[in-house]
């Protein structure tokens, strides 16, 4: 039995053990008082800018709302095509010695969406905007398998940093938190399959690929984290909080020389085994 085959079997029994009843984990309140923390404060987007300090509290916290709808709705539309993936994936012959897990990994994924998706819904009346474009392109034999599970590790690692962090936030309001914390519970068996899966696949299949393709892999595993990132810069937030000038404030919040300490300290483990393994290039500017 190969080592992924052990770790998915492993996986497969702690998904079970602490299997839960998505309509039953929360319960949902009829209304959310505004006036709590629904986001750590040290995570908003833009922290620490004099626009920031220059709220007062009570609008601060009206901002900490719209980060969380935000940070969910990306949540969503990353979980989307993870979901349809896996579903498409499922006893493909590459990864048929996976399937249970997939399984599980599926329907954890889609329980996730439910949360979000309820939390965005019931109490903001809307899900934002998914802003990622999608391009068709042809594969080499195996790439587009790489790439997929490549890409959901690099969009959970980052997820599961803020998860754990307001999982263990007090000052957040409870529905808030308790999100986070049941998808960080959940994350951390998906961020280990998703670090052997990568590994596995590129070991197998980057030995048939030229030079000019691994370097396209990485050009765009790298462009890929930085889009990721830029989606937590969400000029729509700014607006809904009567923010002025939303554009013009997510500029200056991405180029905040304290939000990209924050951002390079939250990618730091995940940046480091890209390059050790070689999968990013060392020019990548967060």
């Amino acid at each position: 039995m190969s080592k992924l085959e052990e770790t998915s079997k492993k996986l497969s029994a702690a998904s079970c053990k602490s299997y839960q009843n998505p309509y039953e984990y929360l319960d949902w309140p009829e209304q959310l008082d505004r006036e709590q923390w629904f986001f750590s404060e040290e995570l908003i987007s833009i922290y620490g800018s004099p626009e920031y300090e220059s709220l007062s509290e009570s609008q601060k916290k009206q901002l900490s709302f719209f980060e969380a709808v935000n940070f969910f709705s990306l949540n969503i539309h990353g979980e989307k095509p993870l979901v349809e993936g896996l579903a498409r994936r499922l006893y493909s012959r590459e990864l048929k010695d996976y399937a249970d897990y997939l399984h599980h990994f599926l329907d954890e994924e889609n329980k996730h969406m439910i949360y979000f998706g309820g939390f965005c819904n019931r109490y903001a009346g809307k899900i934002y905007r998914d802003k990622k474009l999608q391009i068709p392109r042809d594969y080499e034999a195996g790439e587009e398998d790489f790439l997929f599970f490549a890409k959901v590790m690099i969009f959970e690692e980052i997820v599961d940093v803020y998860n754990l962090r307001m999982a263990a936030d007090e000052r957040l309001e409870n529905t808030s938190r308790k999100i986070n914390r049941i998808h960080h519970l959940d994350e951390a068996r998906h961020l280990v399959f998703g670090r052997q899966i990568t590994e596995h696949l590129y070991e197998k299949y980057s030995k048939e690929w030229c030079s000019e393709t691994i370097e396209r892999l990485r050009e765009y595993l790298g462009n890929y984290l930085v889009a990721t990132w830029k989606e937590y810069y969400n000029p729509d937030v700014y607006k809904d909080a009567g923010l002025n000038s939303p554009y013009e404030l997510m500029e200056r919040a991405w180029k905040s020389q304290d939000r990209i300490a924050l951002r390079q300290q939250v990618s730091a483990s995940l940046i480091k085994y890209l390059r050790e393994r070689n999968l990013i290039g060392e020019e990548i500017q967060l």
